[in-house]
């Protein structure tokens, strides 16, 4: 194959995840590339064997030699430390900044033409952090955070309503943690707004435990999630290489776009081989917009402490 994509970061759980995804898929031949050169190249042979028995011709090679890695068509960063039980993602911002700074320059010095997919937390202000360090156009270098919030509201609402996922759609605005923005108006089953079909008591829960979704499963395991956000970043590699232009919600840079000026925030996104092709602008409710400013605001602050 002729496409490249690596995952920096890639032998651990969220990295291994989205290369497993994309090499079954045979979306791209795939580098991993880890502090812990070992490992990665353990995790890269054993996706590659498992190549055969999905009748993918999709090459795996892992370590930590960056040189592996030119020329890559999409870079997936997932490095970062992972949350532990009673930590927020703020908690992570400067021990996963300082690791954004040494990833950034080697993919740069690398691949100087990819799109860059952070995924590390707290996600808004690593993308800021990439994308001012990359010195890439905003349209190459898109977050994974809504792709993943919606899953999980995705989730809840077909369990509440024992439905196909595949009948529903959720929409989620705004910063990659609890200021999160679910818009149940524009949530649908089959076409039907679900503020149709459940209770605002119903709608308030599952608004809540989307926006919690990450603690949840950091409690019950002890670590961040990895199967989901892992396909969630694989979602987002794969409209990338296939040009698809799916829209999905993803960490963008906006410029005035929603209100919002010079700073990453969750907004629906036009995916395609350019990346970013265009930011879905939809006219928001006064209180939706005011929650929207908001969640705005919580990451300015985040990205003002590493002064990006």
């Amino acid at each position: 194959m002729n496409r490249k994509v690596t995952v920096v970061g890639g032998a651990g759980n969220v990295g291994a995840t989205v290369a497993r995804s994309i090499a079954e898929k045979e979306l791209a031949d795939v580098v991993i590339v880890d502090i812990a050169d070992q490992k990665a190249a353990g995790v890269a042979l054993d996706i590659l064997e498992t190549c055969p028995i999905l009748g993918s011709d999709s090459l795996v090679i892992g370590g930590s030699d960056y040189a592996q890695s030119a020329n890559s068509d999409v870079v997936v960063i997932t490095s970062g430390v992972p949350r532990k039980p009673g930590m927020s993602r703020d908690d992570l911002l400067n021990v996963n900044f300082n690791i954004m700074k040494a990833v950034t320059e080697q993919v740069v010095k690398y691949s100087p033409n990819c799109i860059i997919v952070p995924v590390a937390n707290p996600l808004d202000a690593m993308c800021q952090a990439v994308y001012k360090l990359s010195g890439f156009p905003r349209e190459r270098v898109v977050g994974m955070a809504g792709v993943l919030d919606s899953a999980r509201m995705r989730t809840f609402i077909a369990q509440e309503l024992r439905v196909s996922v595949e009948n529903v759609h959720a929409f989620v605005l705004g910063g990659h943690g609890d200021t999160m923005v679910p818009l149940p108006r524009l949530s649908t089953v089959a076409g039907i707004p679900i503020t149709q079909l459940l209770s605002q008591e119903r709608i308030d829960a599952i608004c809540k435990r989307t926006a919690d979704g990450g603690a949840e499963i950091t409690k019950l395991v002890g670590t961040s999630a990895w199967y989901a956000p892992g396909e969630s970043a694989a979602e987002m590699v794969e409209a990338i290489l296939k040009d698809k232009k799916k829209i999905l919600p993803c960490s963008a840079y906006l410029q005035g776009e929603y209100g919002v000026k010079n700073q990453y925030l969750g907004v629906p996104v036009k995916l395609g081989a350019k990346g970013m092709e265009q930011i879905i602008e939809i006219k928001l409710e006064p209180e939706e917009q005011a929650a929207l400013m908001k969640s705005a605001a919580a990451v300015k602050e985040l990205v003002d402490v590493i002064r990006m």
